[in-house]
């Protein structure tokens, strides 16, 4: 099942978009689940408690446009594939720094909205796993395989990757957490480290070293609880 939202203060247009998106994805024979909102604060407010897959967003809209609730959305739901809907193309340029997936001219053509559709479902079926990181050049995707740990360090966030590559994020290391969970393979073992477990080569109860021979501290009191997530999370992957 795919979540799309859709987002336009201009009720007639939110209608006709959710009608041809809803026969689209019963000839292509997609399983989908549309929701509507008509303001900027009501997207805002359902992706607060929900995570929809693709939202489709008006850009021009009364007090919360839809540039700045893409950049608001984009905090919490990093992986959101995000395509604009507008009547001016003034716009395309500054929807690159919020990773949009798209950007529509309106009133819609059918065919470049369905072929957008089919490239955002066809990227979340194939791509791997990933997280949208915020940097100083805009959002970044980044693999979450190629992680090998993330660290808090002097008020950044550096994600350490595969390689010896380092990517430096905006933001704190509380708030990539909660994205980087226990059932996507990462462990907190340390207040200032979050490391991904598929990375790890070997650990003692108080030190990781992960494949590139790089070492992790483990907090004191918490080797047993890191262990039994190591393993279980492991022999969950087998």
């Amino acid at each position: 099942m795919i979540t799309i939202a859709i987002c336009d203060d201009d009720t007639q247009n939110l209608s006709e978009t959710k009608e041809q998106i809803t026969a689209w994805a019963k000839e292509q024979d997609i399983e989908i689940n549309i929701k509507t909102m008509d303001n900027g604060d009501a997207l805002l407010n359902y992706c607060s408690r929900k995570k929809p897959d693709i939202i489709l967003l008006d850009i021009i809209m009364p007090l919360l446009n839809g540039m700045d609730a893409a950049r608001e959305i984009r905090e919490c739901i990093p992986d959101v594939k995000i395509i604009f809907l507008t009547s001016s193309p003034e716009f395309a340029v500054e929807s690159y720094d919020v990773d949009a997936a798209g950007y529509l001219l309106k009133p819609l053509d059918p065919d470049k909205l369905e072929k957008v559709l089919l490239h955002c479902i066809q990227s979340m079926q194939k791509e791997p796993d990933s997280i949208a990181v915020r940097t100083a050049f805009g959002y970044q995707k980044i693999y979450i395989h190629c992680i090998e740990y993330v660290e808090a360090q002097n008020k950044k966030v550096i994600f350490n990757l595969s390689g010896g590559e380092k990517k430096e994020a905006i933001g704190t290391l509380s708030y990539y957490e909660t994205f980087l969970t226990c059932e996507r393979g990462f462990f907190k073992c340390h207040r200032s480290y979050i490391v991904y477990m598929p990375a790890v080569d070997h650990f003692t109860s108080s030190e990781i070293l992960t494949v590139s021979k790089l070492r992790i501290p483990i907090a004191r009191g918490i080797g047993k609880t890191f262990q039994e997530s190591y393993f279980s999370y492991m022999f969950k992957e087998i």
